[in-house]
């Protein structure tokens, strides 16, 4: 393929001029930063285009397009990066917790990144939407308070649960389990990027899948995110030392939509889109 990849581009692109020596303080910088601007979006499926996995095509479409993607193309992209910096990386297998369907997805539902550090392992994941916003620990299933929320990967036989704790702002007791709340489950057994390829394709064509059901763009901001859902605009921001986080909606006409993606997503797309907001259908097998 033509275009070639280029890392000062791509650290340019997410805001990270360097240097870039493959430590801790670094992948978390790349992480936060590359949340803070790629967004997490599926429009290239809703603009009847189909997402092809090759990283060039991958690089050029989120470093030089400067467009965003899902997990397979925001992980796929950063987990090469992060090889080319020096990064030791294997790429893992991840399940998601549908929070519409409140059902695990097929195996290979979700591509996740891990990063071994001076033996340290991390877990890494710049495409999943609202999860965390810096590496998480794999080293224990203690609670990790991050800027956002309070996370934890809990193990489970050979299988690891990574974990939000539910209205954080207001529960003080990580170690009530009730309190927490299923992103997804994956193993550390590592992964090839073609494994995903019949998942990536399910992805774009199944009404099992949110991909397919409902057009999306959604970025991290400093202080809470923006999610473009549908019609439908969701604003929230953190919640404050004196109160709670807030939530406002709004629905959008076309040329709305047209402009929210210019000026607060970054995204100028170079044909229109079918907006769609449809109801996801359970898969008839809780993987």
């Amino acid at each position: 393929m033509s275009v070639k990849m280029d890392v000062q581009k791509y650290l340019t692109r997410i805001d990270c001029p360097g240097p870039c020596a493959p430590t801790i303080d670094t992948l978390r910088t790349l992480h936060l930063n590359h949340l803070l601007t790629v967004p997490f979006e599926d429009l290239t499926i809703h603009m009847g285009q189909r997402v092809r996995l090759e990283l060039p095509l991958l690089y050029e479409k989120i470093v030089l397009n400067r467009r965003g993607g899902f997990c397979y193309e925001n992980n796929g992209l950063f987990s090469w990066l992060l090889s080319q910096l020096g990064f030791e990386v294997d790429i893992l297998a991840a399940q998601v917790k549908n929070r519409f369907t409140g059902a695990y997805g097929p195996p290979f539902d979700h591509l996740i990144i891990m990063v071994t550090l001076d033996g340290h392992k991390w877990l890494c994941d710049v495409g999943f939407g609202s999860g965390f916003q810096l590496p998480l620990s794999l080293k224990s299933d203690r609670a990790q308070r991050q800027s956002h929320g309070v996370y934890r990967v809990r193990t489970q036989g050979k299988l690891m649960y990574t974990e939000m704790l539910t209205e954080s702002d207001k529960i003080k007791d990580p170690k009530d389990n009730t309190a927490w709340r299923e992103l997804y489950k994956f193993s550390l057994e590592p992964c090839q990027r073609d494994d995903f390829k019949a998942m990536c394709d399910y992805h774009q064509s199944s009404v099992n899948s949110i991909f397919f059901c409902k057009s999306f763009c959604s970025l991290l901001l400093p202080n809470g995110r923006i999610t473009l859902i549908g019609r439908k605009f969701i604003t929230t921001t953190l919640p404050s030392e004196e109160g709670q986080a807030a939530n406002t909606k709004t629905d959008l006409s076309d040329e709305e939509i047209t402009e929210l993606l210019k000026k607060r997503f970054g995204i100028m797309l170079s044909s229109p889109f079918t907006i769609k907001d449809t109801e996801i259908v359970p898969p008839p097998v809780n993987y």
